[in-house]
């Protein structure tokens, strides 16, 4: 696994599902962690279970001011920032095109879209004064495939993934590590309500079919590591045996 000791890590989504998993994931690995969500009090307790390596940042990823400020406070509390996760998502609203509320679409796209624009336009530049570091985008398998009643997930997914490509095109050169990770499904709150909404054939999975956040979670601390490096600018699909192989996940 990567070697993350005194590293910072910054993780949007932090307050559950696999943003919480990854903050204790990354903490394990010796980083010290910023967690950033809209719920304070819930990364506040994931904060103070880490301890002292640990802050929490109450954000909206979906404004810069927010995120510009949550890597200010990365900043200040660690003096670096080396490790920015994009994964707060939303998958509602889960209606079909012609039915979709406008406002709740455009919410989706604030978050799963313009959060990802948000937090690679605030670290980018602190990473490149510092001479690299590495931006991992939480996707998914629906960022290259249409699914009835996801038309805002789908598309939000598609154009992050998109920045994906833009990040490390842009980024490389100033050492700026910039990777996808499709982890398939998870066993999530997310996963609730997508079992809830009866649409599409994700919404029959059992939970049984989902793995556990923990898996994305270590995941995401190995793509930190050189051995991720041949993604650069691509995804990681933890439904892909090879890569499961190499986390040792059964």
């Amino acid at each position: 696994m990567a070697e993350l000791n005194g590293k910072a890590v910054m993780i949007t989504g932090a307050s559950r599902g696999i943003g919480a998993a990854a903050a204790r994931a990354f903490a394990a690995a010796g980083a010290q962690v910023a967690l950033l969500a809209r719920s304070g009090p819930e990364i506040a307790d994931i904060a103070g279970e880490i301890g002292q390596n640990a802050i929490a940042v109450p954000c909206n990823v979906a404004r810069f001011t927010d995120m510009d400020a949550a890597v200010r406070a990365c900043l200040q509390a660690f003096g670096r920032l080396d490790v920015l996760v994009n994964n707060a998502g939303v998958i509602q609203p889960i209606e079909g095109l012609a039915e979709a509320d406008p406002d709740a679409w455009s919410t989706a796209i604030d978050v799963n879209l313009k959060g990802v624009f948000n937090g690679m336009r605030a670290a980018m530049p602190v990473m490149a004064e510092a001479g690299g570091g590495s931006i991992l985008t939480v996707s998914s398998g629906a960022a290259h495939n249409p699914l009835e009643g996801w038309s805002a997930y789908c598309a939000s997914k598609a154009g992050a993934a998109m920045l994906t490509r833009s990040c490390d095109l842009e980024g490389r050169a100033q050492g700026i590590r910039a990777m996808g990770l499709s982890p398939g499904t998870v066993a999530t709150e997310m996963q609730r309500e997508i079992k809830a909404s009866g649409v599409n054939p994700v919404s029959g999975l059992d939970w049984s079919d989902h793995i556990p956040p923990e898996w994305p979670a270590k995941a995401l601390v190995w793509m930190c590591g050189p051995e991720a490096d041949a993604w650069r600018g691509q995804e990681i699909s933890l439904r892909d045996p090879g890569v499961r192989a190499e986390l040792g996940l059964a």
